[in-house]
């Protein structure tokens, strides 16, 4: 399968790709970096607006602001000429610790925006993240669930009645998913979906196609694994680097897969894939899902 290098490997931690189709453009953010990006694929141009803290997910409402889940809350963000960014705080948890940040967010079928928190340390794997849910209406949600390492893998099914979620900490590895509530969004009855012990990789962020199936970047084995609605693996594509971080349909047909990766601060790693910190597409022959718009700006 031939898999296209986007852009040169210079982000740092490249999260959260989104397709939108009236720009015919896919947007990403380097959350170290500081960087939301564009990357128009009909002229190949590259737009990059740096924000004051770090974005670490996404989304769009209909007139074109950005919601993000950034350091310290959800914000509204607008991109404005020559690299600004207009932000304003829309809602700020109270964060157990220091060192703390969003982390993997989109919106729900309804455009209900989702995202949970993280400790920045990894390595000291504290277990004090929580997911939330956003609307302009109700505000931020109390904290839906809790006890999360590192939130990640935030997807709906083409019907929007389960949700999927996983931590994707050495110590978890595993994907869950609930019954949800399509009028409320409210989830509920979480069980495992796949325990990613059993297979190669750690799960990062996610997306979902037309037959229900769940794709997640398989981080640490350089792997893209497709999932049936039934939890059983059904296709594993390899890439040419370690750390995929998430990934988006997109496309005119919505049949390229977009798939953002993570650059290691270890030069000695960049040896064996010197492509690491890119974004690269393919096509894997199936169609996905339009992202969801954030509905109650």
């Amino acid at each position: 399968m031939k898999i296209e290098r986007l852009t040169e490997p210079v982000y740092k931690v490249g999260e959260s790709p989104v397709w939108r189709a009236v720009e015919s453009a896919l947007y990403w953010v380097d959350i170290p970096g500081k960087r939301i990006c564009r990357l128009q694929i009909e002229t190949g141009f590259l737009d990059t607006w740096t924000t004051t803290t770090m974005a670490a997910c996404i989304a769009f409402g209909h007139d074109g602001t950005v919601i993000a889940g950034m350091e310290d809350g959800i914000y509204s963000l607008k991109l404005q000429a020559a690299g600004d960014v207009a932000a304003t705080q829309l809602a700020a948890p109270v964060l157990p610790m220091q060192n703390m940040r969003f982390n993997d967010g989109r919106c729900d079928r309804q455009g209900r925006f989702w995202a949970g928190t993280m400790h920045m340390d990894m390595a000291a794997a504290h277990a004090v993240g929580s997911l939330y849910r956003y609307t302009a209406t109700s505000g931020l949600s109390s904290p839906i669930e809790t006890g999360l390492l590192t939130q990640n893998g935030l997807a709906w099914s083409p019907s929007g009645d389960l949700m999927y979620l996983s931590d994707s900490h050495p110590k978890t590895r595993l994907i869950w998913v609930f019954d949800y509530d399509i009028a409320t969004g409210i989830p509920s009855n979480r069980r495992v979906f796949v325990d990613m012990n059993l297979h190669p990789g750690r799960p990062d962020g996610a997306a979902v196609d037309v037959e229900g199936c769940y794709w997640t970047c398989a981080n640490d084995a350089g792997q893209l694994l497709r999932f049936t609605p039934e939890g059983k693996l059904d296709r594993s594509i390899s890439l040419p680097v370690k750390k995929p971080s998430m990934c988006a349909f997109g496309g005119a047909r919505l049949d390229t897969l977009y798939v953002t990766s993570i650059r290691p601060q270890n030069e000695t790693d960049l040896i064996d894939q010197p492509l690491a910190g890119a974004v690269f597409a393919l096509q894997p022959g199936i169609v996905g899902l339009a992202e969801a718009e954030f509905g109650y700006l």
